[in-house]
């Protein structure tokens, strides 16, 4: 998708070299992901100065996650600021620098669901596989009494509809926050950048590809707990993951009932599987890519529910069922991703 990302970045407005240019990464998490991202959009811009005969200004990157992030690691994987021992160098010399940055850089822990940079402060705003998190399970799914208890199930891909409206609400409630949040933050000429899990049906309860992840095998194996008598049916049920895949139509009625933001492109890309294997033939490396993916996405939601011992339990037996239908998974299981590049109205 970094085709995408370039092709928002030359409808940004550029200013002089005496304003820094400034970008974010909202979730930024903790790995080399986010800094190769930041390196591309800061690339991608400096050469736009240079094409147009400009002096390049500093730049500034913010990485942003939850206060839970481990910001630590992420920092101890930036590569020092060029410097000249003169007060710096030029933008030029720190871009061919080699293995260092060309980028002032800092981190911001808080929710992006709030406000979290001054007004008109911001040139770029990247998210990638952050925005389908909700800020919280709906309170109603979790309450015995309503009619969208999910009851025996630990995600919305083929519970009742009223459960996945519930998820669809929060899903939308927390993304117009988000947007009203950008819309004060993003200079005019500015531009966003998003990117989350998505769907091709209309209909919440199919979730797609997350659906499948989690709505299937994962499912089963709590559900095998249970039949073991290794946890009850009240914990497996009071677990739900915080994740809803939306549709385009889900995000367009967001960004335009909000009406700050000028739709650029909204696209859902058919993303593929989040199984790596090298040898597709191989039962056993299916079922343990499986069991890798789903706890990479849930592993510490997992713990903190039922403990180390029991989530080790659970995501064995996600790696046996894997392993049974190997070939079905690998078929099946695809990923989509919606695109939305925006910029103020």
């Amino acid at each position: 998708m970094l085709h995408l990302l370039k092709e928002a970045l030359d409808g940004v407005h550029i200013g002089s070299a005496d304003t820094p240019f400034v970008v974010v990464d909202l979730g930024c998490s903790s790995g080399s992901n986010t800094i190769y991202i930041i390196d591309v959009i800061i690339n991608h811009v400096a050469k736009r100065y240079e094409a147009a005969g400009s002096v390049a200004p500093e730049f500034s990157a913010f990485f942003s996650d939850l206060p839970s992030n481990d910001f630590n690691t992420l920092f101890q994987l930036l590569p020092n600021y060029y410097y000249d021992g003169e007060g710096g160098g030029t933008m030029e010399e720190c871009l061919a620098s080699d293995k260092h940055r060309s980028y002032f850089a800092a981190g911001v822990p808080g929710s992006f669901y709030r406000r979290l940079f001054p007004a008109r402060s911001i040139d770029v705003f990247h998210s990638a596989f952050s925005l389908h998190w909700l800020s919280q399970i709906p309170e109603n799914v979790l309450d015995k009494r309503s009619k969208a208890y999910n009851k025996g199930r630990v995600c919305i891909h083929g519970a009742n509809e009223i459960t996945a409206n519930a998820y669809k609400k929060q899903f939308q409630s927390d993304l117009a926050a988000f947007l009203k949040a950008r819309a004060v933050e993003l200079k005019r000429g500015g531009s966003m950048f998003l990117v989350c899990l998505g769907r091709t049906s209309l209909d919440p309860t199919d979730q797609g590809g997350a659906g499948l992840l989690f709505g299937t095998h994962f499912q089963d194996a709590w559900d095998d707990l249970v039949q073991e008598g290794l946890i009850t049916s009240e914990k497996r049920d009071s677990f739900n993951i915080p994740v809803y895949a939306p549709s385009l139509q889900d995000f367009r009625e967001v960004v335009e009932a909000n009406g700050s933001f000028a739709i650029n492109k909204l696209e859902v890309f058919r993303g593929g599987s989040p199984l790596v294997v090298s040898q597709p033939d191989n039962e056993a490396e299916v079922g343990q890519a499986l069991a890798t993916s789903c706890r990479s996405v849930c592993g510490v939601l997992v713990d903190a529910h039922i403990g180390d011992r029991l989530s080790g339990e659970l995501f064995t037996r996600v790696e046996r069922r894997g392993m049974s239908q190997a070939k079905e998974l690998l078929e099946q299981l695809q990923f989509f991703h919606i695109v939305a590049s925006l910029s103020l109205c």
